[in-house]
Parts: structure tokens; sequence; C-alpha cells
């Protein structure tokens, strides 16, 4: 996505400078994308030399879009050489490591810009507008619920996510996304978390009580009889970033759902109370016959309901395949149920209708070209203060973490109990003057974006 924005639509403000990942096979894969695509070689350096590369290269900006639980030590060397950082939601995943990025960026007056490309969808964004602009009164509760079906869902227990370590689980690791959504709508902020679930369709002990047979990996002769497996070589792609290079560092992108040390969730149910009076029901399951959400929000003079299909049924044949369906727009399904999206608006004493959403063309009804702009080019005028930063980072991961301790201890955890780093970022960032988002605004941008394994960095502008 980084490297097609910065040599593409953003090229005359942004230079690509060079790719970095643990994996040399997978820098050399999109080293050949980029003069494939774009006809020009694009450098490398290695991960480990972050730091001096930096300062060598005069670099402005890092992006970085590594797994979960490398985050924090990648964003913190970058502020400490002196670069801006960009940062693939989550933050991070514990409360340690974001207090350290928040102490990082406020003794280094750096900016962390956390991406949360779900506030720039057109429908969230209606659903922003319409509690915005008062259509329901003030909020009093919202209704929240997600389901990922047994194509994306499953795909989060064949990765690094299954390790809870390396994620945060779901509630961090996918989650966060929705607790942004919610903390950005209400314009509040989480006070106290509740939380209950656990892994309960996935893992070897769910295998074994439904007779499920488990393999070792999805890459095998007779994977087309497993509607579970991923087979790496059904995907050119897949199969040059991961199969391929397997050999430089052991990793399988393969592996079975159903296999022994899975340690995250895949139901999960939490309340959480909001500094302003709301409250959010919130439940989430990974193994779902279909993928969307729903969001009810009620509020003193009505109700307003968001119902999102991204994915209306998911056949055997399509079992394996490793798609995230709100990137796609593949409208398919029954009379029953088919993808799409409604918003309704309801309000007391009067009949329902339906709100217009005007989607925009690209991913995610247009929502990812938006967000790439405000990152190259600066945050304009935007009345829905879509541009995340530090704070809102901090704050979409607080409601995972607190929910993790509260699965740990059976009970509610405040917000405030947990070193999150929250007031040094607000300092931070008030310090700065408030910037909630992308760095320099107008400022030239140069970047360089990762794999799933690597240190996918970046940087703008000299």
């Amino acid at each position: 996505m980084y490297i097609e924005a910065i040599l593409g639509p953003h090229q005359d403000v942004a230079e690509l400078v060079a790719l970095a990942d643990t994996n040399p096979g997978r820098v050399e894969y999109y080293q050949d994308v980029v003069e494939q695509t774009f006809g020009e070689r694009v450098g490398a350096f290695d991960p480990a030399d972050l730091t001096a590369f930096v300062r060598a290269q005069g670099i402005d900006r890092v992006v970085i879009t590594t797994p979960d639980f490398t985050h924090a030590d990648l964003v913190c060397e970058a502020l400490e050489a002196g670069a801006d950082v960009v940062v693939e939601k989550p933050l991070t995943v514990s409360a340690e490591a974001s207090a350290r990025i928040a102490e990082t960026a406020g003794r280094t007056g750096r900016e962390v810009i956390v991406t949360f490309n779900y506030r720039y969808s057109p429908r969230n964004t209606a659903l922003k507008a319409a509690i915005q602009d008062g259509l329901i009164g003030r909020v009093t509760s919202i209704d929240f619920t997600w389901v990922l079906d047994t194509v994306h869902g499953a795909d989060y227990f064949r990765r690094w996510h299954r390790i809870k370590e390396n994620s945060g689980g779901l509630l961090v690791h996918k989650s966060s996304h929705h607790f942004d959504l919610v903390n950005w709508w209400l314009g509040d902020t989480p006070e106290r978390v509740y939380a209950a679930g656990g892994l309960k369709f996935y893992g070897a002990p769910n295998a074994a009580e439904r007779g499920v047979v488990v393999h070792e990996r999805g890459t095998r002769d007779d994977s087309a009889e497993d509607p579970f497996a991923l087979d790496l070589r059904s995907d050119e792609r897949l199969k040059r970033l991961y199969l391929d290079n397997e050999a430089h560092d052991g990793y399988r992108r393969d592996q079975d759902v159903f296999a022994e040390g899975i340690t995250i969730e895949d139901n999960l149910a939490l309340v959480v109370d909001y500094a302003g009076g709301p409250v959010l029901s919130y439940s989430l399951n990974a193994h779902s016959p279909w993928e969307g959400y729903r969001v009810a929000v009620n509020g003193t003079e009505g109700r307003l309901e968001l119902d999102v299909v991204e994915r209306a049924a998911v056949l055997p044949a399509e079992g394996g395949a490793p798609v995230d369906p709100s990137v796609y727009d593949d409208e398919v399904g029954s009379h029953v149920r088919s993808t799409g999206e409604r918003l309704i608006l309801q309000r007391h004493w009067e009949e329902a209708h339906e709100l217009e959403i005007v989607n925009g063309e690209g991913a995610h009804g247009g929502g990812d070209g938006l967000l790439l702009a405000d990152l190259f080019r600066g945050p304009g005028e935007d009345p829905y203060r879509r541009p995340a930063g530090l704070v809102d980072g901090i704050q979409a991961i607080a409601v995972g973490i607190c929910g993790n301790a509260s699965l740990a201890s059976g009970q509610a955890v405040r917000v405030a109990d947990v070193d999150l780093g929250l007031e040094r970022a607000r300092a931070a960032v008030a310090r700065a003057g408030g910037a909630a988002s992308a760095a320099a605004s107008g400022a030239e941008t140069r970047a360089e974006p990762g794999a799933e394994t690597g240190a996918g960095v970046a940087a703008p502008v000299r």
C-alpha cells in the first residue's frame, strides 16, 4: 500500500528511500515489484542498522509495517534516531511498551502517527456524522458486534498472531480497529473494561473434542480436501513471499488452525464504560459463516443502526484463501444475505429511514486513498477529525490491554490503573502544538515498507 502511494499518486511529495525486512527474500520480492511496476530499483538495508541508516540518509519519517510485538522497539529507535514514525495499528501489544513509546515521543519531540483506516471508510464516517450532528441526541449506549468468517478469521490462527505475546490477541490486534472507531464516534475515552471469552473453536483441544484431524501445515498434497488448509502453492504471491523464503528464518505462513500452541481467543465479549457516560457492549467471533459487523447506537432522541455484510458466505472451495473481504468490492450473496451496507436512523415517535453512504474508488470504499493523502500531504480541514495520533493509538489498545487483564483476573479493570503512558502522550502532543497526524503538513515524504515478519521501515523528506 505504501509503495504504491509513494511511487504513484504522491510521488511529487514523496521519495521511497529503501526497504528493510529481517527476511532478505521478502525484501527482494518487493524490490522486484517496484522494478517491474515502476521501472526503478529501490535500495535496502538491514533493520538492525535502522539508526545508522536514518541518520546517514537524513530520513524524516519511518513507516513500520512489522508484527505487533516488534513495533515498540522499532518506533522508539526511529524516534531516537531523529525521525517521525507512521505505524500500522495496533500501536503495540502491552502497557509497558505503550508507556515506553509515549516517553520516547515526549523526550525526542518527534511525532507518532497510527493508521486507523476504518475511520476513513465512508460508512463509518457517515455514522460519525450522524452522531456528531446530534441526530439521536446524547449517546447512552452502543451495541457493537463484529464477526470474522472462516476465511479471514481463521487466518489469524495460522500466523504469528496465534501467540498472544506476539499480537496481544484479537482484542489488541484486530479489535483495536473497532475500539478506535467507538472512541472516535463518541469523542470519548474508555474508563473501565470487563471481558469474557476464550478459545472455543480453533486449537488442539477443540479439534480433539470434535474429531478434527490436525496436520502439520496447510501446504500438502491433500489440502484441497481441507477447507481450513492454506496451500501456499495455490497463490503465486504467497508462494514467493513465504514458501520460497522459509529457509531464511523458518517462518511458516500456513500453520494448522487446529494445532497445539494457540494462545489467543476466538470468542470475546466486553462491557466498556466511557468517561462521558455511554456504555459499550462489544463481541467478536472469529469462526462465523459470514463476515461483517452491526452497530446500534442508542441516544436520548433515537437510534442509529449500521449493518455491514462484507462476505455473505464462505463456500468450501474458498476456505483456505486468506482474503479480507473489506478490501474488495464483491457484490455476492442470496436473497437471505447479500454483501452490502445500510445506515438507518429512527428518531423517537418517527418512522425509520435510511441515511446515504457515499463510497469512493479504491480499497475500503475509497477510505485508504484519503488516509494516504493525509499521511503524505498533511491533513486538511476535516470536520470529522479522522487523522489519528499517538493518544488515539494508546486509547485504542487501552480497551484490549485492559480486556486481556480482565480475562486473566475475572474482574473489571480501570484504564487509569494501568500505566499506558497516556498522560505523557497527551503532554507530548500538547507540546507539539496538538497535531494529531501527518508530520509536516505539505512536507515531502520518503518511506520504506516491509513484509509480514520483517522490520518494514520507511521515511519522508530530506
